[in-house]
């Protein structure tokens, strides 16, 4: 049960940081969001990228929201998987 556990903490964690990569490179692509699978990445992201950009400070045209929500998915990540080893 607990590598079942692990496998799936892993996976989500994952295919969020995936899923906020595919946001950021999308955004180079389609600035508009017009595209659905841009939609579907926004859908994803938007709640765990828009208390963090509430909290940021501005910093110009540049959205640093993805890198922290990165960082902090993985300090998470690492967190729950020492917790359990």
């Amino acid at each position: 049960m607990s590598g079942f556990f692990v496998t799936f903490i892993n996976l989500l964690f994952q295919a969020f940081f995936f899923a906020i990569l595919g946001r950021v490179l999308a955004s180079w692509v389609d600035p508009m969001g017009n595209m659905r699978a841009t939609q579907v990445l926004r859908d994803i992201t938007e709640p765990i990228l828009a208390p963090i950009r509430s909290v940021l400070p501005p910093f110009g045209m540049l959205d640093l929201s993805p890198l922290v929500a990165m960082l902090l998915l993985n300090m998470i990540q690492r967190l729950i998987m020492g917790a359990i080893y």
